[in-house]
């Protein structure tokens, strides 16, 4: 009985406090709401100008608090309850600045970078769908979550009132207030995690418009990657083995004009041209095993990765739960990833020891690769990691990097999929 009145403390604690921040954050917006209407009076009725001023706090305090005291909930419900409301916010997109020296932001030219920024924010935000949602919950939420979680506070600030009186009655009341305020503590602020769901998430229009700008964003990234891609096989091709076939095709020619001259120098040339001819063979085999690994192609991700743990300076160990077959492009983009992580510790953690471990969730490809390295790595705009991600991007896949200063570093990739 002790134990179950200290929980139902406990409950209670927690409760009056969660409901008094949800109460403060949701009401604030109505607070400026009636610090206008207060302003307003004082002006007077006889001046017929004065519900101007008060329109224009209303208006502008409005505007400038939806987006914090959406953020506010956010924060809130996913602190409390573990349920994430995606913000669906547009993000800017990239400048450009061009030739003639002007920048373009998406919109318009400006002569400077800072005049691009400051008009593409304007118009991402007045134009951006999640603005207007956010004002229509900031709006909606006062009166729903907003009233039901200033019940405890309001009530126990009444009996903290009335309890001071003299009367009877009022000392009833003020218990009554007092038994209310606790009873209804731990409930009063659940109510804020359905009211934002329904309300503050983007809408099936916005996640299609979001998904449609992913989706764009990562062909256009295939496409320049297939390029790059096609452009280092030309320059190889050009480069190594083009050039050893033509020089093969020359000492091939000059042996045959020796043959009846100078058959011992014919030999040597044709001993000299097989040699070469071997060398390109080489060559062009490590050209084929840089678009895709044979041991990759024949025995799988789990082969192939061990592949890479015996080629690599470091001491790496790769574990798998079992050996398992993917779609080749999955296979591929996992392995390449494997191989990228593995040069970065190698070149830039100044690590000793990389650890891998391959799984199946059930849902997709799980792999994490630590490293005992340096740390501090972020995932910039541009990069190796950048490029990475927007591999992944394609399969719907995602790669989480966690790296504290001084380390280790982690980078878990994830792709959903089936395997056989």
């Amino acid at each position: 009985m002790i134990r179950r009145s200290a929980a139902w403390g406990v409950r209670a604690g927690v409760g009056f406090v969660r409901a008094s921040a949800v109460a403060a954050v949701t009401l604030l917006i109505p607070a400026v709401w009636a610090g206008a209407v207060a302003l307003g009076i004082d002006w007077g009725p006889a001046n017929p100008w004065s519900w101007l001023l008060p329109a224009v706090v209303v208006g502008a305090g409005t505007l400038a608090l939806a987006r914090p005291v959406c953020r506010a909930v956010r924060f809130l419900v996913e602190r409390w309850t573990g349920t994430a409301v995606p913000a669906g916010y547009r993000e800017p997109r990239p400048l450009t600045r061009m030739s003639t020296g002007y920048w373009w932001n998406g919109h318009s030219y400006e002569r400077t970078r800072r005049d691009a920024e400051l008009d593409q924010a304007w118009r991402t935000r007045w134009g951006d769908p999640a603005t207007w949602r956010d004002l229509r919950f900031a709006v909606l939420v006062p009166f729903t979550a907003g009233l039901v979680a200033a019940v405890p506070p309001a009530a126990l600030a009444a009996a903290v009132l009335v309890l001071a009186g003299p009367e009877p009655v009022a000392r009833l009341l003020g218990a009554l207030a007092a038994i209310a305020a606790v009873a209804c503590a731990p409930y009063a602020w659940r109510l804020l995690e359905p009211v934002a769901v329904r309300f503050l998430g983007p809408s099936r229009a916005m996640l299609l418009a979001e998904r449609v700008d992913e989706l764009t964003a990562q062909r256009a990234d295939v496409t320049v990657a297939q390029a790059a891609e096609i452009r280092r096989i030309e320059r190889d091709l050009h480069d190594g083995a083009q050039a050893g076939l033509v020089a093969l095709g020359l000492s091939l020619a000059t042996a045959e004009k020796l043959m009846d001259t100078d058959p011992e120098r014919a030999r040597a040339l044709m001993r000299a041209a097989r040699a070469g001819a071997a060398g390109s063979l080489s060559e062009l085999r490590d050209l084929v095993r840089g678009i895709n690994p044979p041991v990759l192609t024949e025995r799988g991700l789990v082969d192939a990765v061990h592949a890479l743990a015996l080629n690599s300076p470091l001491d790496v160990t790769v574990t798998a739960d079992r050996q398992f077959r993917l779609e080749p492009p999955i296979e591929s983009a996992v392995y390449f990833g494997v191989a990228e992580l593995l040069a970065n510790a190698t070149k830039h953690a100044r690590a000793t020891s990389v650890r891998i471990t391959i799984g199946h969730s059930g849902t997709g490809i799980v792999v994490d690769v630590e490293d005992d390295g340096r740390g501090a790595v972020v995932i910039g705009n541009e990069g190796g990691l950048a490029g990475l991600r927007r591999r992944l991007a394609v399969f719907d896949g995602t790669l989480e990097i966690t790296s504290p200063e001084g380390g280790p570093t982690r980078a878990t990739m994830m792709v959903p999929c089936e395997s056989s």
